[in-house]
């Protein structure tokens, strides 16, 4: 546990609830994904692809954050595992709030041609998605992360004028 611990910068042991929950989403995930490719080929195959899923998907998430550790200026590196969840929260709930709001305009796919429809549902979750990402970066302690991860990506975005 101490190796673990230096290895991811873990100075309080409330610092390891991200790591845990990191690995129960990580797994949670890989469930997922298996029970939809083999739901027909029972329980044991199912449990079977979840490991072998969560294998690869940690050594991906490992190779990332050796990756991004230089890229991102972060105090410590279970910091990254925060990250990459404020990332993950963010993802879904700007689908979860994107897809009401679309609906309340009244913007359906059988009223409209579904690539626009598509256009319009994605530039929706993107704008909810700049909002949510800084909104959760706050809750998630990381304000100063992602506000200056928005500045960035507003500028790219050609918006830069609106956040200097």
């Amino acid at each position: 546990m101490k190796k673990f611990k230096k290895r991811w910068d873990i100075t309080q042991n409330w610092q390891l609830l991200f790591p845990l929950f990191g690995l129960l989403s990580l797994g949670y995930t890989s469930y997922k994904i298996s029970n939809t490719i083999v739901s027909d080929f029972g329980l044991i195959t199912i449990i079977l692809l979840t490991i072998v899923l969560s294998f690869a998907l940690l050594k991906f998430t490992l190779f990332l954050f050796k990756k991004l550790e230089k890229k991102w200026i972060l105090d410590a590196k279970w910091e990254m595992i925060r990250v990459f969840i404020v990332f993950a929260i963010t993802g879904s709930s700007s689908m979860l709030v994107g897809r009401p709001i679309i609906e309340m305009i009244g913007i359906t796919k059988e009223n409209l041609n579904p690539i626009l429809y598509w256009v319009l549902f994605i530039i929706i979750g993107l704008i909810f998605y700049q909002i949510l990402l800084v909104t959760f970066g706050w809750l998630f302690g990381q304000y100063k992360f992602f506000w200056n991860f928005e500045k960035k990506m507003l500028r790219r975005f050609g918006l830069g004028r609106f956040v200097d």
